[in-house]
């Protein structure tokens, strides 16, 4: 398998350990990341994976991917709905395929998009 493409250069990312992307965090050494050094990019890996989280991002991504999730995120952590009805009902909004639907794979216009829907409340819960 590939290391992922930068979406910034169209190079491919090297998969590097925790101390690369955070040296001063010891505790997230033994996490495998993929980055792009030359674009400030990466993204970190499932656990004990080397499958990633979702895709490259420089620091524009990143903030609005917490942005997004800060605003997503307790939809279902707060047990309104399950986190897979969630991004269903995210999906059907954001006129996305389900499985295409999620903030980790998202760009920054998609992050945006994220954070206006959740503050406009028009995230309704789904039946199975």
């Amino acid at each position: 398998m590939k290391n992922p493409i930068c979406p910034y250069c169209n190079k491919e990312s090297d998969g590097v350990d925790g101390t690369a992307i955070y040296p001063h965090r010891p505790d997230l050494s033994h996490k495998w990341f993929y980055q792009c050094e030359p674009c400030d990019a990466y993204v970190g890996c499932h656990p004990g994976t080397k499958n990633s989280l979702g895709r490259l991002a420089n620091a524009e991504l990143r903030k609005w991917k917490s942005i997004a999730h800060q605003a997503f995120d307790p939809l279902w952590r707060d047990g309104h709905m399950k986190r897979k009805e969630a991004y269903k009902a995210l999906a059907e909004v954001m006129n996305v395929h389900p499985n295409d639907c999620h903030i980790g794979m998202f760009d920054v216009d998609q992050c945006k998009k994220v954070y206006s829907i959740c503050m406009n409340k028009q995230i309704k819960k789904v039946t199975a």
